[in-house]
């Protein structure tokens, strides 16, 4: 297989969604371009992983044998200007961008009777402009002709309510409406476009309250883990993936959020 060249955003904490995708991608060889916002995590209430960016980077030097395999770019995605400059980071270094898996989320507590107007304008922007540019950027810089990817990231927002998260709710509704409008736009150039749904995953944001009470709703009693998206996204990047596009996979281990 010709080398292909992933970008992936949301990758912070070794622990993430966005950690293992690197990890699958990189044994599959790919070569990676990584962005995050370590600071966004820190200043959260589970906390950032202050060794988080390094150690992957070492991890997957490591692994695969080549130091230059992936290379890291932090961007805050508030910028409008940062989802363009990130694609040309990728082509520029690696000198072709193949896949985008924008893993990257916006997410704080904002319930009705408490919604603040810029917080639900910096979901909207995180999660959907940033998102939509990106694609954008990704759409104009690739040129393979077929084979493409372009991976969006969901929570199931359709599924079932989430009260104490009204703003992350809309703009996640708002990616999985961009699935269905981009799919048809790219696949002609060769690209396909699909979002997942991975349900909770435990990515160490939970208490060990939570943990237990939300276990509850799995028929197996435990949470999806980083790598169960991560196989999904590598499958969907795949030759094997590409008749499939436009689609927004709930992958969910059988959580059932009506008990």
């Amino acid at each position: 297989m010709e080398e292909r060249v992933a970008l992936i955003t949301g990758v912070s904490r070794r622990i993430g969604i966005a950690a293992a995708l690197a990890r699958r991608f990189a044994a599959a060889g790919y070569r990676l371009q990584l962005t995050g916002l370590p600071g966004y995590d820190e200043a959260q209430p589970y906390g950032g992983d202050p060794d988080g960016v390094p150690g992957l980077l070492a991890e997957l030097a490591q692994v695969t044998g080549d130091p230059d395999v992936a290379r890291y770019r932090a961007a805050d995605l508030t910028s409008p200007t940062a989802p363009a400059e990130l694609v040309e980071t990728a082509v520029r270094t690696h000198g072709r961008l193949d896949v985008l898996v924008a893993t990257h989320a916006y997410s704080t507590h904002t319930p009705l009777g408490k919604l603040d107007a810029d917080e639900i304008d910096r979901h909207l922007v995180v999660n959907v402009r940033a998102t939509l540019l990106l694609a954008e950027a990704f759409a104009a810089a690739f040129d393979a002709g077929s084979g493409g990817r372009l991976v969006l990231f969901s929570s199931g927002q359709r599924l079932g309510p989430m009260p104490g998260e009204l703003a992350y709710a809309a703009s996640k509704a708002g990616v999985e409406n961009l699935t269905r409008q981009l799919s048809p736009l790219l696949i002609p150039r060769g690209i396909t476009v699909n979002c997942v749904n991975p349900g909770p995953t435990d990515t160490g944001y939970a208490s060990p309250a939570t943990l237990a009470a939300v276990g509850q709703l799995f028929p197996g009693g435990e949470w999806g883990r980083p790598d169960d998206a991560a196989r999904l996204v590598e499958w969907l990047c795949s030759r094997d993936g590409r008749w499939i596009t436009g689609q927004v996979i709930d992958s969910e281990g059988g959580f059932n959020r009506y008990t």
